[in-house]
């Protein structure tokens, strides 16, 4: 069941980032380029949760994925060629969209993104868009297979931590 956050899913919640980071610095491989302490942390989805922002998913009592779903764009979005036309309140964004890796692959990162787009078509937007790393291969298939198109990349200075480049996908809402 996927739901608003509350401050007891925060150990969940970080449990997915761990495991996550876990896998990558187990493998060499970095598919999120994300950085232990740096992105993403408590503080992250603290904030987000503190916003109304943040959902999970629940699965059997745990936290089994999450995801922060608002209205802010990154300033580096200004510079991305997007084709569907939308004001800022008609577009909401996918933020870290997460599922922990013992589960992935059964169908909850699409069941997240169908409920997103639910969330904003409920909302009255146009788009959704999302950025992920220009190396994370599994989520930018994932987003393809799901019907979003890649409308460009920029070189990000993400949460003032990281610097990389992020490739930006949209998705008009019918």
């Amino acid at each position: 069941m996927i739901r608003k956050a509350t401050p007891n899913d925060l150990d969940g919640i970080c449990d997915i980032y761990d495991a996550i980071l876990r896998r990558e610095e187990r493998s060499g491989q970095s598919v999120t380029n994300w950085k232990r302490d740096l992105y993403p942390t408590r503080d992250t989805a603290r904030k987000a949760g503190k916003a109304g922002t943040l959902y999970v998913d629940v699965q059997g009592g745990e936290v089994a994925a999450c995801a922060n779903l608002n209205q802010i764009q990154p300033a580096e979005y200004a510079g991305i060629p997007w084709s569907i036309p939308a004001k800022k309140s008609e577009v909401l964004v996918i933020h870290t969209l997460v599922v922990h890796p013992v589960i992935a692959r059964h169908g909850l990162g699409r069941k997240f993104v169908a409920f997103a787009e639910g969330l904003a078509k409920g909302m009255g937007c146009k788009a959704i868009r999302l950025d992920t790393y220009e190396g994370n291969t599994p989520a930018r298939a994932f987003y393809e297979k799901l019907g979003y198109r890649l409308a460009g990349s920029a070189d990000f200075h993400f949460e003032d931590v990281i610097d990389e480049v992020l490739v930006c996908y949209e998705k008009e809402l019918l």
